[in-house]
């Protein structure tokens, strides 16, 4: 890991935009995810290898955490909460890597990620419910109530982002840290801290990626089961 600085490395420009060091790295983590899933594709067998009982076993695994937060939308939402999951897992260990940075310690990249969920909430309940349904329920269960639905929509975003990008940031500066001051006479504890946090972090914001849609999709069947106990 470097972390001689806390700012993204410009490594050249096209035009008015800067290419820094975390797109690179994000683009590197995308080709080897697209490629290791081509490989594990064309090699399924009746029979799975240990490569592909690896990915059974995290698609499982995803499949069921989803099912657990959302029932009734798993193959809808498996896509996209998996693919991120599986991002995220890569690109926090990246910081394993010898001069490269994690992607997520640049708060650039975590904001871009943190906008994609929130598109999606809206994009999936939308899909799901048609979009005047979908907006009503910023009405529910008075207008009143409006602006503090709005207001919750950005702060959550603002903090899926923030604490994401200070976790990973944090890691790898206490990681620097303790390498400077002990030498390399504890890496293998540190190169464990780094792993478990990675691998926490992406979970917690997988987490609570599939929430915040899972709570669009279901909205309107909340309100309607309420509306029902209320007339019995």
């Amino acid at each position: 890991m470097n972390g001689d600085d806390l700012t993204p490395a410009v490594l050249f420009t096209l035009g008015p935009i800067s290419i820094t060091s975390t797109v690179i790295t994000t683009w590197m983590v995308m080709v080897f995810l697209t490629v290791l899933a081509l490989v594990v594709m064309r090699r399924l067998e009746l029979i799975p290898g240990p490569m592909q009982t690896l990915a059974e076993g995290i698609h499982g695994a995803i499949e069921e955490a989803i099912r657990a937060v959302a029932p009734n939308h798993v193959t809808q939402l498996l896509p996209f909460i998996g693919t991120l999951w599986i991002f995220l897992v890569a690109a926090n260990l990246c910081g394993l890597i010898p001069g490269v940075h994690s992607p997520t310690r640049d708060l650039s990249a975590t904001t871009a990620l943190a906008i994609l969920v929130f598109l999606s909430v809206h994009w999936f309940g939308i899909r799901s419910k048609g979009f005047k349904a979908y907006l009503r329920h910023y009405l529910s269960p008075s207008p009143i109530l409006l602006p503090f639905q709005l207001v919750s929509e950005i702060t959550r975003t603002v903090a899926l982002a923030v604490r994401l990008f200070g976790n990973i940031m944090s890691l790898e500066m206490a990681a620097l840290m303790i390498l400077l001051v002990a030498g390399f006479l504890a890496p293998l504890p540190i190169l464990m801290l780094h792993i478990i946090e990675a691998l926490v972090q992406a979970y917690i914001f997988g987490m609570l990626a599939l929430i915040y849609i899972a709570g669009g999709l279901q909205s309107q069947q909340l309100r309607s089961s309420s509306k029902g106990e209320l007339n019995e």
